[in-house]
C-alpha cells in the first residue's frame, strides 16, 4: 500500500500540484501564528510547548483516522487517506515553475527576469547577481527544496507512524523557518527548540538524500565533497545535501559568506581546510547546464527511491 500510495500522489501532483499558498497551509500558518502568539513568553520551554502541542493537534488525528480504517479492515479507505496525506505533505511540484522559468530566463540572456524571479523565489537580495550566481543559488535552493519537500516526507511516511510521520515532518519543517527565520524571530529563544528538534527529525532523511545523490551521480565526488567540505557550512543539513549534491553534478556550491568551502578560481588547485589537510574542491563554476543537471539528479534520485520502495514492498509482500 505504501508505495501505490506515494506513487498515486505523486501521480496526482504532476498533473494537478498543490499551489504554495494553499487554504490548507495556509490554515497551518495561521496555527503556527497563534501558537507562537498564545505561549512566546521570551523561554525555550514556551516555545518547545508550543511546538508539542501544534504536533499533537496535527499528528493525532491523522494516524487516528488511518488506524481506524485499518481497525475495521476499511482498506480503500485507508489507502485514499494515505494517498491525500502524500499529496498534502508532497511538494515536487510547488516550486518548480521558479527553477523552470528561471532556467528559461537565463537561457535567453535575460538575466534581469531571473534575478526577480530567484528574489521572489528565495526571499533575498538579488541585485548584481551574475547568471553563474543566479545559477548557483537556483540550483542550491532546488537541491534543499527537494530534500524537504519530497524525499525527507517518503522517509518518516515509511516509518510505523505512516501518514503521522509524514505530517510531523513537513510541519516540523514548517515551525524551525517560521519560528527562527522571519526579523521578529531570529536569535529569540521561543524558536530554538523547533530547530533542534527539525534537525534531529532530519539527520537520517539528509543522509540517505545524499546517498542517492552519490549513487545516481559522480558517486566519487560526492561523496569526496560530502566528507571533506559538508561541515563548511553553518548549517550542517544544507552542508551535507549541497557538497553531495554539487559532488554529484561536478558543481561547486556555496560561498564563503555562507560559512561553506571558499570557490576557487581556475587556476587554484587546492584549498585551505583550516586543518592539517588541503584537499581539491571538486567541480566547475554553475552555469545554464548545471541547472539542466540538477533536474536529471532530482528525477534519478526520485526513481531510485521508488525502486527501492517497489523492491520492499515486494519483499513484504512475498513473505
Amino acid at each position: 500500500m505504501t508505495f501505490f500510495s506515494i506513487l498515486v500522489a505523486l501521480i496526482i501532483e504532476q498533473l494537478k500540484p498543490l499551489r504554495a499558498d494553499n487554504q490548507v497551509y495556509g490554515g497551518i500558518k495561521g496555527f503556527a501564528m497563534r501558537i507562537e502568539g498564545w505561549f512566546n513568553a521570551g523561554e525555550q520551554k514556551n516555545g518547545q510547548m508550543g511546538w508539542f502541542l501544534m504536533m499533537l493537534a496535527l499528528m493525532l488525528p491523522a494516524w487516528l483516522v488511518y488506524w481506524f480504517f485499518m481497525r475495521y479492515n476499511l482498506v480503500l479507505l485507508a489507502f485514499a487517506w494515505n494517498v491525500l496525506i502524500v499529496y498534502l505533505t508532497l511538494g515536487f511540484r510547488h516550486y518548480s515553475h521558479y527553477f523552470t522559468s528561471i532556467q528559461l530566463a537565463l537561457n535567453t540572456g535575460d538575466e534581469a527576469t531571473a534575478r526577480q524571479l530567484l528574489a521572489e523565489w528565495t526571499r533575498s537580495d538579488t541585485v548584481g547577481m551574475d547568471a553563474t550566481e543566479i545559477a548557483r543559488v537556483a540550483v542550491e535552493k532546488a537541491l534543499v527544496t527537494t530534500h524537504r519537500n519530497v524525499f525527507g516526507v517518503f522517509f518518516w511516511f515509511l516509518m510505523p507512524l505512516g501518514p503521522a510521520g509524514a505530517v510531523m515532518y513537513r510541519v516540523s519543517e514548517y515551525l524551525a523557518r517560521a519560528w527562527n527565520e522571519p526579523d521578529h524571530m531570529r536569535n529569540e529563544a521561543f524558536g530554538q527548540f523547533a530547530a533542534k528538534a527539525f534537525y534531529w527529525i532530519d539527520w537520517m532523511p539528509v543522509r540517505l538524500t545524499a546517498v542517492a545523490f552519490a549513487v545516481v551521480g559522480n558517486f566519487e565526488d560526492a561523496i569526496y565533497a560530502w566528507r571533506n567540505f559538508a561541515r563548511r557550512w553553518a548549517d550542517e543539513s544544507k552542508g551535507i545535501i549541497l557538497a553531495a549534491g554539487g559532488g554529484a553534478m561536478g558543481v561547486r556550491l556555496g560561498t564563503p559568506n555562507e560559512n561553506a568551502p571558499q570557490l576557487l578560481p581556475a587556476d587554484a588547485a587546492t584549498v585551505d581546510l583550516g586543518d592539517s589537510e588541503t584537499d581539491m574542491l571538486p567541480g566547475e563554476e554553475p552555469n545554464l547546464r548545471a541547472m539542466q543537471s540538477t533536474v536529471g539528479l532530482v528525477w534519478r534520485a526520485l526513481i531510485l527511491w521508488m525502486i527501492l520502495l517497489l523492491l520492499l514492498s515486494s519483499v513484504v509482500w512475498l513473505g
